[in-house]
């Protein structure tokens, strides 16, 4: 946070009086150094817990998308990778659909040979597609 800015910036919001427009109030100006102190500290506590929170979410994301063992990705790649991964399994979904094939009477689609499945196909089809696209 830049010191040098004008704060009181920060120290406004918008009320409503009885005729309903809006007019600007200023917040209430931390009073001493230790309330500014707390509001700092209480401000990065918040902070580390949204980005922790945050990586907590791209670590369960990763487990859940095939990768291959060369795959270091960062949270850009991982998203990419996710909107990938997503519209292949749309098509095999829609494939499915075309040629009317469903599970035998008791099994689920959920298990974990179909999952080993999936993620092999994902992986070929992923190579497949970075072939075409550099060219060869």
């Amino acid at each position: 946070m830049d010191s040098s800015k004008d704060s009181s910036s920060r120290k406004r919001s918008l009320t409503s009086d009885s005729s309903g427009k809006a007019k600007r109030q200023r917040r209430k100006s931390p009073g001493n150094y230790e309330e500014l102190q707390q509001q700092r500290v209480t401000a990065n506590v918040r902070e580390r817990q949204r980005t922790q929170s945050l990586n907590d979410a791209f670590t369960q994301l990763r487990q859940i998308i095939p990768t291959l063992p060369s795959d270091k990705l960062s949270k850009m790649q991982t998203l990419k990778l996710a909107s990938r991964y997503i519209d292949f399994l749309y098509q095999v979904l829609r494939n499915d659909e075309l040629i009317d094939t469903k599970s035998p009477p008791g099994g689920t689609s959920c298990n974990y040979v179909a999952h080993e499945r999936l993620s092999y196909a994902f992986s070929v089809w992923r190579m497949e597609g970075a072939w075409n696209v550099s060219g060869h």
